[in-house]
Formats: C-alpha cells, sequence, structure tokens
C-alpha cells in the first residue's frame, strides 16, 4: 500500500522515554524523524505518518489522539496491545503493528528455566548451600510430564517447540478447540479450562490480555489442578485472579507458581506472594536478553522499508480482538 505522495518522504514522530530508540541511523535514512517524549507528541504527530510508540505503554496516544490525524501507521515495541487499544483507534483506519514474534524464544527459554527450577528443587538447593549443608535428596524427570500452554500465538508456540525437545508432553488451550499439530497434542478452548487441567503437571500461561482472557486462571480452575502442578505465567498478570492464586499456594491446593507478571503489577510489599516459599517472582523480564532492544529496533527498521516501498507489514494487529491472528 503506498501511502505517502510519489517522492515524498514518511514521516515518523517517534516517542521515547528516557533512551533514543536504536538502530535510529536506519530510520533517518528511510524517513523523516521527529523524536518526541510524550509531551511533545501533539506536535511531533501533526502532519506525521507514522507513530513509531518506543515507550511501550505509554498511554500519550490516547491522550492525544485529537492530533493524530494524519496517522497511518502506528508499530509498538510490545506484543501484548490491550492497554495500548481504545474505541477511537480501534474504529480508525490506522494501521496497528506490534513486536509479536521478537521475544519469543527468550519467553520460551525462560519457561523452560521455571520448570526446570521447580522439577530440580534449585531453590532448595540453593537454600542448603546458604546453610552449608550437604544433603542428598531426589528430583523429578520433566520427560513424560504433562505441560497445557494457555495461548497459542508465537510465544506459546516456540514454549512447546522447547518443551517437546526436553520430553514433555504439550497440549495447547486457545481461542476455539481444533485438531493438534507438530507442537501441541491437542487445542482445547480455553473456555473449558477447568475441565482438561486436572492431569495437568505445568499449566503454562502464555495467551495476550483481552476480555476473554481476563481472570481466565480463577478459584474453579485452580481447584481443579492436581496438588503436585506448578502454575507458571510468562503472558499478563491479569489473566489470573490473584485472590484466588494466593488461596490455592497456601492451602497447597497447588505446588508452586512462578510468576514473571503479576496482578497488581509492580507487586506491593507486604503482599503474601512475596514470601511464599512454594513461589518464584521475577520482574517481568522473561523476554529482555542482553540483544532484546536491537531486534526490537530492527523490526521496526524492516516494517518501515517495507511502509516507505508499499508492502504489506508485518505483524498486523486485530484491534478487535487485540492481537496478530495466528494464519
Amino acid at each position: 500500500m503506498t501511502v505517502t505522495p510519489e517522492g515524498r518522504r514518511p514521516v515518523v514522530a517517534a516517542l521515547y522515554r528516557e533512551a533514543l530508540p536504536p538502530r535510529l541511523e536506519e530510520i533517518e535514512a528511510l524517513a523523516d524523524v521527529r523524536l518526541t517524549k510524550a509531551e511533545g507528541l501533539a506536535e511531533a504527530m501533526d502532519g506525521a505518518d507514522v507513530l513509531y510508540q518506543w515507550h511501550s505503554f505509554s498511554p500519550a496516544l490516547r491522550e492525544n489522539w485529537d492530533a493524530a490525524s494524519s496517522l497511518k501507521w502506528v508499530h509498538v515495541t510490545a506484543a501484548g496491545v490491550s492497554q495500548l487499544l481504545f474505541d477511537e483507534l480501534i474504529h480508525s483506519d490506522v494501521v496497528y503493528t506490534n513486536s509479536r514474534g521478537v521475544l519469543s524464544r527468550a519467553i520460551a527459554e525462560f519457561t523452560l528455566g521455571f520448570v526446570l527450577d521447580f522439577a530440580k528443587d534449585s531453590q532448595g538447593s540453593f537454600k542448603l548451600q546458604q546453610q552449608q549443608r550437604w544433603q542428598h535428596r531426589v528430583t523429578r524427570k520433566i520427560q513424560g510430564q504433562r505441560a497445557l500452554v494457555v495461548g497459542t500465538g508465537s510465544i506459546g508456540r516456540e514454549i512447546a517447540s522447547l518443551f517437546r525437545a526436553v520430553g514433555l508432553q504439550v497440549s495447547g488451550a486457545g481461542r476455539s478447540s481444533r485438531p493438534g499439530d507438530e507442537l501441541f497434542d491437542h487445542i482445547h478452548s480455553s473456555r473449558d479450562l477447568a475441565g482438561i487441567v486436572g492431569d495437568v503437571d505445568y499449566l503454562i500461561l502464555a495467551a495476550p490480555l483481552t476480555e476473554d482472557t481476563k481472570g481466565l486462571v480463577d478459584a474453579d480452575v485452580l481447584s481443579a489442578m492436581k496438588s503436585t502442578a506448578h502454575l507458571i505465567n510468562v503472558g499478563r498478570g491479569e489473566l489470573v485472579r490473584t485472590d484466588a492464586l494466593v488461596e490455592a499456594l497456601s492451602s497447597g491446593s497447588i505446588a508452586g507458581a512462578a510468576l514473571d507478571v503479576v496482578h497488581p503489577e509492580p507487586l506491593p510489599a507486604g503482599h503474601p506472594l512475596w514470601s511464599m516459599d512454594n513461589v518464584i517472582i521475577t520482574p517481568h523480564m522473561s523476554g529482555d536478553t542482553e540483544d532484546y532492544l536491537d531486534d526490537l529496533g530492527q523490526l521496526f527498521v524492516d516494517n518501515l522499508r517495507r511502509f516507505s516501498q508499499g508492502k504489506p507489514l508485518q505483524n498486523i494487529v486485530d484491534k478487535n480482538l487485540g492481537f496478530v491472528p495466528v494464519s
């Protein structure tokens, strides 16, 4: 799709918070760039074709939507965009793209690390080491264990691929039930979660946050899990009813949880999840490898080149669904 008059370079408003976007020279070679922080966004968007939202979760676009009359494309450096969408944007002709896939492998590795941590009791070994105690124990194999991955998009598929490589049996849960494929034995409807978690050893949450998935893991789902099962959340904190999770962990209804995301986030001081021995908490970092910022920048450069040449963009979000549909 050609979006600028012939011969005119696109104008990109680049929203940042502190550090400037990476690969800026490559972006400037393709477009006229207006760097701005949130307070200057309205002015920067005047006449701009593109908004590059490097400050991923800023509400500035919503707050300055009246100034976005010339926008044709918005790109955000995040995969989950539910909190960034609003009615005016959803119903507009603006194309919206996200950074789906860039961090998927890293998140999958992090998730496998959580599984190994639980199965091999790394936390217990560390505690014994701190006490200078040489105490032999046995641990669990992961080969043959059952995992259910909620969310069968880019992240979920990378998780399934790694899990299969180490011998886990993997099923998925998505918007609808359908046959499996080379990665998922079967794909269930996430609406039936309470009825399908009874034989699961690891329940993995990697779904986008939508109205359908908010609070998906509630007291009913948690009570249906095995007492030896573990919950791992690398999706969004609001996929889980936090109070119900605290109760399940406290009562021994499930064995433990690894939470890279929580609700509320950040987790406030004094919250009971902080002090639970059967909980691992990391600060929303599962995708953040040493080079992830450059990888995010590369995706935008590739898409900007496509935009400039009138080619279809990658990672177009269905704004009504809130995510990139899987073909």
